[in-house]
């Protein structure tokens, strides 16, 4: 086999998953020592545990191996915490990062009593999502294409108590070190955006993980610098169907944040780190097709987009607020969102305007190029939640046949045309939004309004709380001498 035969084995997005037997075998042939199994917490974050190959055999895929749910983050109580992995062969590949070879296997989790697939699993609401839209007779494939940004950092440090906090990041990149001794090629502030070396330092190391991911079977498009200062960077995916793209979003942050680690350098997917630079998003380009065909294309249509596409856009327009939730999931994300720093703040479309939550991109006139952008998530997002949701609030236009307005062709900063629709302005609204607005979640039972309920619940204790109950440092400046 060759090398990348060698290190995936089903990285193609065949939806017909390979034998058990076969991936044992491909294991044996890889030599794999060790088998490490993957899933994905509800938050957005992968767990795992590993085990000899001589442990796990061909009944492991049929039979499951167990686990304690109840140590999960928003995931099952102590007496009922037993829990099933059950691997997916099709997404069997070699870790690049272990010392002994080791077989990485994507799982999803079951009830070890019903056998039937867990509610609560990341992986499983975003394949019930596929099946929805194929039994919808809409569609029959929905394809994701996202455009992950990251920070790449020299130094890191936080710090939170009951009567300090503090945070600190560096980058030799960052304009703020402009002042130290050193070379001079800092990047200005918002001025990253594809400056070559000397001022770009990370190209090689992008170029490394960008190799890496095609290695394991994972296409990649460009990789280049970012606008923000300070090690901005982006690494774009070659498009691919709902699941597998949730499953190499994961992978991506994995080799990122690891290839980095190796350089010595670390990884944030935080959309906000630096104040006053440009914040992280995951750009997140979607089209559906059904018999091989595009369903959003029309020449005759404004941007080239056929009704479809444009109810499918309405359906995004109209539950927005509530999808954000779920593809803007932290309250660092809303210091992202905010107007001035090319943020999709606006809840309208348009052909080219990156101020839009919605973007036609028009860089190609062929019908199967045409496809619409979202903005507004980020790399933080649960991109199994994320992806599902925007498919479901999609579906939802299409069935509805909502309507997404005139679009906004025109500066939205600079020209009065009266009241422009805005996100949310903080993760506490788009929870009170995604509380009034999910219906179109459940349908099909893709969503289940436990796991609505459990993520509202969870983000509103933990993060929402956490940092409205807290003392801010600006507001010691503000007020201490009050």
């Amino acid at each position: 086999m060759s090398e990348i035969e060698t290190r995936h084995y089903l990285a193609n997005g065949q939806k017909t998953a390979p034998a058990a037997k076969e991936a044992i075998a491909w294991a044996g042939q890889t030599q794999a020592q060790m088998v490490d199994l993957k899933f994905c917490d509800l938050l957005g974050t992968w767990q795992h545990m590993t085990l000899p190959i001589s442990a796990f055999d061909e009944s492991s895929f049929d039979d499951g191996l167990g686990f304690d749910g109840s140590s999960i983050r928003g995931w099952q109580g102590i007496s009922e915490s037993d829990m099933l992995l059950m691997p997916d062969a099709s997404s069997a590949i070699l870790d690049p990062f272990t010392e002994a070879p080791t077989l990485s296997i994507v799982c999803e989790i079951a009830d070890p009593v019903t056998r039937q697939p867990y509610g609560k699993d990341p992986r499983g609401i975003a394949k019930r999502a596929e099946a929805y839209l194929e039994q919808s007779g809409i569609a029959d494939t929905a394809y994701f294409g996202p455009e992950c940004e990251f920070f790449v950092l020299d130094e890191v440090s936080y710090e939170l108590d009951v009567n300090k906090s503090h945070y600190f990041v560096d980058s030799a990149e960052g304009h703020w070190n402009s002042g130290k001794p050193g070379l001079g090629y800092t990047v200005r502030e918002k001025e990253g955006y594809f400056p070559p070396a000397p001022h770009d330092t990370l190209n090689d190391l992008r170029t490394r993980m960008v190799l890496t991911l095609e290695r394991l079977g994972i296409p990649c498009e460009f990789h280049h610098h970012e606008v923000a200062s300070g090690g901005q960077c982006e690494i774009d995916l070659k498009y691919g169907p709902l699941t597998r793209m949730a499953d190499q979003v994961m992978t991506y942050k994995y080799i990122v944040k690891n290839v980095a680690r190796a350089a010595g350098k670390t990884v944030t997917f935080m959309p906000k780190p630096l104040f006053g630079d440009n914040g992280s998003g995951m750009h997140t380009h979607q089209s559906i097709w059904k018999d091989g065909e595009t369903l959003m294309a029309d020449g005759d249509g404004y941007a080239g987009l056929s009704a479809t596409a444009r109810s499918y856009i309405g359906g995004l327009l109209t539950h927005a607020p509530a999808l954000l939730a779920f593809c803007a999931p932290t309250t660092n994300s809303y210091r992202r969102l905010v107007p001035g720093y090319e943020a999709p703040v606006n809840l309208v479309y348009s052909q080219r305007n990156r101020s839009a939550c919605i973007r036609i991109p028009m860089y190609s006139d062929a019908p199967k190029a045409k496809r619409i952008e979202f903005r507004c998530p980020d790399a933080a997002a649960n991109p199994y939640l994320a992806f599902a949701a925007m498919l479901m609030a999609g579906i939802d236009g299409i069935e509805r046949g909502l309507d997404p307005g005139a679009p906004a062709d025109y500066d939205l900063f600079e020209e009065s045309h009266g009241e422009v629709p805005q996100v949310p302005s903080s993760l506490g609204e788009a929870l009170d939004a995604l509380e009034a607005d999910h219906e179109f979640l459940t349908k099909g039972g893709v969503f289940s309004e436990e796991l609505i309920r459990t993520w509202i619940d969870y983000k509103r204790e933990n993060e929402v709380d956490l940092v409205r109950l807290r003392p801010h440092p600006a507001e010691f400046s503000l007020y201490f001498d009050c």
